[in-house]
């Protein structure tokens, strides 16, 4: 199938990249040691530039925050996005002071987070939503599952409890309504069909769709894979859920200072504009759309 082709060309790009980043010896990703962030000490109305350490997750965030980097540059900022491979050490890395903010997580994520470890992180700014998706090389319809198949989910618990909540507005199980927003499969009350539901790291589902009948694979991940969003067998309308929106996060004792508040209200600004429109319109294949650049989230000076 045309799925299949696609995404065997992917692995097979994505294990070339992954040998010339060996050998280059040079990377971004979260597993090298960060040398600390710079935003701390930086003052906006000086002449001295400014560098300002963004986490992100997944190529296509380099590609979405491309424009956001170029403005940036021309009001002395200097941009550098830090790519990390997974999406647990992001917010570990910024409460630790690694990088000055990250952009990779929606709202209900970055909660659980702050719930499970403490962290002292804060919403700054919205970036985009977008559905999660249910994709299979094997069936074209969610009606040609039957039983004895097997559909991979994110393991974390949030994006595997919007994972479930998919598969719940497909009509393959039945959730218990008193689990919320962030169900597991313990809270599933009825199977409709008799698959298994095999839960994975979500940065690795997406090689795994030779080997399962079907996949919810999360946007950054597909896209890095070539996959679109019309290639999906199913995706959920959550698309009016705040909670859902994804964002700009930064330290909470940041935002007492009034020269990093400066410097993160350009990096917001800059982001929300007409450039990373064309980004989300050009490169996206409908995954994403703008949510929330109407609220003001960072303090008044």
């Amino acid at each position: 199938m045309k799925l299949r082709k696609t995404i065997a060309l992917a692995l097979a790009a994505a294990l070339a990249a992954l040998t010339l980043a060996a050998c280059g010896g040079n990377s971004t990703s979260g597993s090298q040691s960060a040398a600390g962030s710079s935003a701390g000490s930086a003052d906006a109305s000086t002449s001295e530039p400014v560098t300002v350490k963004l986490g992100i997750v997944g190529g296509i965030n380099e590609d979405l925050w491309a424009p956001a980097k170029a403005t940036l540059a021309e009001e002395g900022i200097d941009l550098e996005l830090v790519n990390f491979s997974d999406y647990v050490t992001p917010n570990r890395a910024l409460n630790d002071g690694e990088i000055d903010l990250n952009a990779f997580q929606h709202r209900i994520y970055l909660q659980g987070e702050i719930d499970s470890y403490g962290y002292e992180i804060q919403n700054i700014g919205n970036t985009f939503i977008a559905p999660l998706s249910l994709f299979s090389d094997k069936i074209t319809s969610v009606d040609e599952l039957k039983d004895g198949d097997v559909i991979a989910i994110p393991n974390d618990l949030t994006n595997g409890g919007r994972a479930l909540k998919v598969l719940e507005s497909a009509g393959i199980i039945t959730l218990d309504p008193s689990a919320g927003f962030n169900p597991t499969v313990d809270d599933i009350q009825t199977y409709h069909v008799g698959v298994t539901i095999k839960e994975l790291k979500a940065n690795v589902i997406v090689s795994t769709l030779p080997d399962v009948t079907a996949a919810i694979v999360n946007n950054n991940y597909a896209l890095d894979f070539g996959l679109a969003a019309s290639d999906a067998i199913f995706a959920d309308d959550r698309l009016d859920i705040e909670d859902y929106w994804n964002l700009i996060a930064a330290r909470t004792a940041d935002l007492s200072d009034p020269a990093k508040v400066e410097v993160f209200r350009k990096v917001v600004d800059a982001y929300q504009s007409d450039g990373t429109l064309a980004v989300y319109n050009d490169q996206c294949k409908g995954f994403y759309s703008p949510a929330g650049w109407d609220q003001d989230l960072l303090p008044q000076a």
